[in-house]
């Protein structure tokens, strides 16, 4: 068992490795383990010392993967073994990262814990693209939220984020995108802005542009997928690319 068994919990931000915060590769560097998730850059490991273990612990669709008490308690073993861990998550851990429920399991061992922030896919992506999510005169407020919930179902919040308007930025929503647009049909909101990216930040990125009555084909044409984020609301119009991809019905970017 190590003397100074520690918890710093980092945030990598929506891909690019560059994004990732000056305390959060210093954090990495001083690391005596790495526990890392599948959407963190593998770049970054660099950043943490040769000798460090480095776990990958990630969640992939219908792959094998580790349960979350399961990670929970390998942060627990590494910290009392190796000493310091950095837990090294995507976005920012505290944005349905699962964060928190890291955190107390480890200080319930009377493990000291740290967070550095990560940026967020739910603004930072959206603004790699130069949609803000906010904008006078368009939107005062935005919702994050996610398209899967515990018990797999859209979340009931959508319903009433629609009825707002308020950019609406929907994590892992793919999978439900039609449920999503339904939602915003029924309130007679079929012309909205919609803005779909996959691998926001990363070299293979792809944009989508269209409306609520058009995305779903627009997407299916493009072979869009996970890890992508939904973006409705009007802010979506900024888009350089906007204006073209509505008379075109469809824009792609590579």
């Amino acid at each position: 068992m190590k003397n100074n068994p520690k918890l710093t919990l980092v945030g990598a931000g929506p891909g690019d490795p560059d994004l990732i915060s000056i305390k959060g590769a210093k954090a990495l560097a001083t690391a005596d383990a790495v526990l890392y998730d599948a959407l963190t850059h593998p770049d970054l490991l660099n950043y943490a010392p040769k000798n460090a273990p480095k776990v990958f612990v990630g969640k992939r669709v219908g792959q094998h993967s580790f349960k979350q008490e399961e990670i929970n308690q390998m942060i627990v073993d590494h910290a009392l073994n190796y000493g310091h861990v950095v837990r090294l998550k995507g976005g920012d851990p505290f944005v349905f990262g699962r964060g928190q429920e890291e955190i107390e399991h480890v200080e319930a061992f009377n493990i000291p814990t740290e967070v550095i922030p990560g940026i967020s896919s739910s603004v930072g992506v959206p603004g790699l693209q130069k949609i803000p999510v906010t904008r006078r005169d368009d939107s005062e407020s935005f919702w994050v939220i996610t398209g899967t919930t515990k018990t797999r179902e859209l979340s009931r919040d959508l319903a009433l984020a629609a009825q707002s308007t308020a950019t609406v930025i929907v994590l892992m929503g793919t999978r439900k995108l039609g449920q999503i647009m339904e939602t915003y049909r029924n309130l007679n909101r079929g012309e909205l802005p919609v803005a779909i990216i996959q691998n926001g930040s990363l070299s293979n990125e792809k944009v989508v542009l269209g409306t609520v009555d058009t995305i779903e084909q627009v997407a299916a044409e493009n072979n869009i997928g996970a890890p992508a984020i939904v973006v409705l609301g009007e802010v979506v119009k900024h888009h350089p690319e906007f204006n073209h991809a509505f008379v075109q019905t469809n824009y792609l970017q590579q």
